[in-house]
C-alpha cells in the first residue's frame, strides 16, 4: 500500500523535506491533495483528517502521513517514523536518534527562515512587517545561517564513517533535509548563502552530492518538483539578502 503524504498543493514548504526522502528511496507514495477530488484525493481528503470528529489522533496542520490505520503529524516524527522503513536513518538505535537530532536542529534553521519574513505575526502580509523583516534578516544573514553551517561542517568532519554524509556512510534524511536547507537558502538568500558557503565547503560538496543523487536528480527534474515561490517557507525578496 502507499504512503499517503498530506501537504498543500501548490507549495514546497515543510512537506517538502518529506517527499524528498520517499523519491530519494524510490517509495510509492500519494501526495494526496495535488490528486483529483474523483479519485478520492485532493483537498477534502487532507481537510478530512484535520477536522473531522471521527479521526482520534488529528494532526495539528500539514505535512502530515497516512501509513494504513496510522497517521503521523510533524515533519520530524514523519521522517522518524520513515527513516528505518526506507533505509534513510542508519542501522542501529543510536544512529536513528541522531538522525532524528539532526532533523530537528534543521527544523530550527526552519523556523528561522520562515520569521525572516514573518518576524512579528504569521497572520500578518510581509508588506505589513517589513521593517521588522530586514531587521531579521539582516541578523539571520549576518549571524544565525552561517551558525548552522557551521555546526553542519563540524558534524561532518566529526563522522567516524567520513565527510560525505552526516551519518554513517550511507545517505540519511538528514542529508536531503540539509540539501533542502541549502537549496532553499540559495533561492531566498542567494548572495548571503554563497557567503556561508565559502565557509562551509563539506555543507556546499553534500548539497551538490545529495543533487546527483540519481533518484533525486529525477525528483528535481520533474514536474513532482514544485518550484519555490512567495507562498512557501524559502521567499526570495532581494531587499532581505544582506
Amino acid at each position: 500500500m502507499a504512503y499517503e503524504l498530506h501537504y498543500w498543493p501548490t507549495i514546497q514548504g515543510r512537506g517538502e523535506f518529506v517527499r524528498l526522502a520517499l523519491e530519494a528511496a524510490g517509495s510509492d507514495y500519494l501526495d494526496v491533495a495535488r490528486g483529483g477530488e474523483g479519485e478520492g484525493q485532493g483537498m477534502p481528503a487532507m481537510t478530512h483528517f484535520l477536522e473531522s470528529p471521527q479521526v482520534k489522533y488529528p494532526p495539528f496542520a500539514p505535512p502530515f502521513l497516512v501509513d494504513g490505520k496510522r497517521i503521523i503529524g510533524q515533519t520530524a516524527a514523519i521522517l522518524l517514523y520513515l527513516g528505518p522503513r526506507l533505509g534513510l536513518a542508519g542501522k542501529n538505535e543510536r544512529q536513528q536518534l541522531w538522525t532524528h537530532q539532526l532533523q530537528l536542529t534543521i527544523a530550527d534553521a526552519v523556523a528561522e527562515v520562515h520569521d525572516t519574513h514573518h518576524p512579528v505575526a504569521t497572520g500578518l502580509y510581509y508588506e505589513d512587517q517589513k521593517p521588522e523583516a530586514a531587521r531579521r534578516s539582516k541578523e539571520f544573514c549576518k549571524s544565525r545561517m552561517p551558525k548552522f553551517f557551521a555546526w553542519f561542517e563540524s558534524v561532518l568532519l566529526r563522522n567516524p564513517k567520513g565527510a560525505t554524509h552526516l551519518v554513517g556512510k550511507r545517505l540519511s534524511y538528514a542529508d536531503l533535509s540539509l540539501f533542502q536547507l541549502v537549496d532553499g537558502l540559495l533561492y531566498a538568500f542567494p548572495k548571503a548563502c554563497r557567503r556561508a558557503l565559502k565557509k562551509a565547503p563539506g555543507v556546499a560538496a553534500l548539497h551538490q552530492q545529495v543533487a546527483q543523487h540519481p533518484s533525486v536528480a529525477a525528483y528535481l527534474g520533474s514536474e513532482r518538483r514544485i518550484a519555490f515561490n512567495l507562498d512557501g517557507i524559502f521567499r526570495r525578496y532581494p531587499e532581505l539578502d544582506g
